[in-house]
C-alpha cells in the first residue's frame, strides 16, 4: 500500500513502482534537477543496487537553453548521478526558440532528445518523473480545452514515442512524497522558477489547486477521475476495434475485385486495422452499417480513418466531429447514384460519400500557387 502523502517513500514501495522495469536491458532516467526527477535518479539506483541483476540505468538531463541557471543545474545532476554510480548524459536543445507555443515545443524537443539518448544507449525505456500532482493538472487543463474521453484520461503510465516506451512510474506517487523522501535522505535539488510563471497554463492552473482541494478536487481524487476516463476509453477503443473489423469484414464480401486489387479474402492474414481496403490505400466503409452505430464509435473510426490515411495529422476532434455531422446530414439525402453526395478535405484526407459508401484516403497533394 502506498504511504501517507507527507511521508518518505520506503524501500518496499520503491521495489514495487519499479518492479515491471527488473529485466529490460537499459533505461534513461529523465532528471532535469527538480525534487520529482531527482527523487527518481535516488529512487531508481538504490532499487537497482538491491538487485542481484537488472537494467542499466543512464540519466540524461536536457539543457533547454532558456534560464542561464540551468547549465549549472545539469553539473549537479551530474554530482549527483557520479555519487550514485550512474553514467550521466546533458542534452542541449539548441537553435531558434519559438515566441508562441515555447512549453509544448520545449517538451517535444526534450522528449525527442531523451529518445535518441535512449537508441544511441541500448535503453527500451524513459523514465520520467511525473506525479500525481502532475496528472490532476494535465486533466484540468485539458478539460478546460474541451477535450474528449481520450484527452481526459490525461498521461498513460506507458506510451511509445520515436521508437521507445515512455513510463510515468510515479502518476501515483504525490509530489510532497517525493519531497519528503530526498529530505530524509538529505538530497538537494533544484528550484525552477518557470514552474510558478504565470505567463504560462500549467501554473496557473496549480495556483488554482488548494482552491479546488478545499471543495473536494484534490490531486488525488482529479488523478483518480482520470485513471477512470482511461478505463472508459480502453472499452470503447475495443468497441471501435471490433466496430472497424466488421465494416471492414462486411466490405470484404461486398468489395468489387477492383477496390480489393482482384484478392482473394484470406482471413487468416485479414488486418483490422486496414479497414478492409489496404490495397487500395483507403478505408471503405457501408455507410448504412457506419449510420447504425453509436455517435462515438463513428466519430472514432472517422478520426482512425483521417489519421491513418491523411499527411497532415494528427486531425483536430473539434474538426472531425464537424466532419462527421456533415457526414451524417450527406447521409440522409436523396442518392443519387455514381455522383458524390459528400467530397471534403480534412488534414490531409479525402472524406468522400457515393453510391452508400464511405470512403476515406489520402488527399491529393495541395497546389502551388504561381508567384
Amino acid at each position: 500500500m502506498p504511504e501517507h502523502d507527507n511521508s518518505p517513500i520506503s524501500i518496499r514501495h520503491a521495489k514495487g513502482l519499479f518492479a515491471d522495469w527488473r529485466g529490460v536491458p537499459a533505461i534513461v532516467l529523465a532528471v532535469s534537477g527538480g525534487p520529482d526527477s531527482i527523487a527518481l535518479m535516488w529512487l531508481a539506483a538504490r532499487w537497482r543496487r538491491a538487485l542481484a541483476r537488472g537494467p542499466r540505468l543512464i540519466a540524461v538531463t536536457v539543457d533547454h537553453g532558456l534560464r542561464a541557471e540551468a547549465a549549472g543545474e545539469a553539473r549537479n545532476v551530474k554530482r549527483l548521478a557520479r555519487a550514485l554510480d550512474l553514467p550521466h548524459r546533458t542534452m542541449r536543445w539548441t537553435g531558434a526558440k519559438p515566441k508562441t507555443g515555447l512549453p509544448a515545443a520545449a517538451r517535444a524537443a526534450r522528449y525527442g532528445l531523451l529518445a535518441r539518448a535512449a537508441r544511441e544507449s541500448g535503453a527500451t525505456h524513459i523514465l520520467t518523473a511525473h506525479t500525481r500532482d502532475d496528472q490532476a493538472e494535465t486533466l484540468l487543463m485539458r478539460l478546460l480545452r474541451g477535450s474528449g474521453i481520450a484527452g481526459l484520461a490525461a498521461m498513460a503510465p506507458v506510451t511509445e514515442r520515436e521508437g521507445v516506451l515512455l513510463a510515468r512510474p510515479f502518476l501515483n506517487v504525490s509530489k510532497s512524497q517525493l519531497i519528503a523522501t530526498l529530505r530524509k535522505a538529505k538530497i538537494a535539488f533544484a528550484d525552477d522558477p518557470t514552474n510558478r510563471d504565470t505567463k504560462f497554463t500549467r501554473p496557473r492552473i496549480r495556483a488554482v489547486m488548494p482552491l479546488l482541494a478545499a471543495e473536494g478536487g484534490d490531486a488525488r481524487n482529479l488523478a483518480r477521475l482520470a485513471s477512470r476516463f482511461a478505463r472508459a476509453n480502453a472499452a470503447i477503443e475495443i468497441l471501435v476495434d471490433g466496430a472497424e473489423r466488421y465494416l471492414a469484414l462486411r466490405n470484404r464480401l461486398a468489395a468489387s475485385p477492383s477496390e480489393i486489387g482482384a484478392k482473394t479474402f484470406d482471413a487468416k492474414t485479414f488486418d483490422a486495422k486496414t479497414s478492409g481496403a489496404k490495397a487500395a490505400g483507403a478505408a471503405i466503409f457501408d455507410a448504412k452499417a457506419f449510420a447504425a452505430m453509436p455517435e462515438e464509435i463513428r466519430l472514432r473510426l472517422l478520426l482512425r480513418a483521417i489519421d491513418r490515411f491523411g499527411h497532415e495529422g494528427p486531425a483536430e476532434l473539434g474538426k472531425v466531429e464537424a466532419m462527421l455531422s456533415v457526414l451524417g446530414r450527406a447521409m440522409t439525402e436523396p442518392n443519387s447514384r455514381r455522383r458524390p453526395r459528400l467530397k471534403q478535405t480534412l488534414a490531409g484526407a479525402l472524406v468522400s460519400l457515393i453510391d452508400d459508401r464511405i470512403r476515406v484516403a489520402p488527399a491529393p497533394p495541395r497546389r502551388r500557387r504561381a508567384d
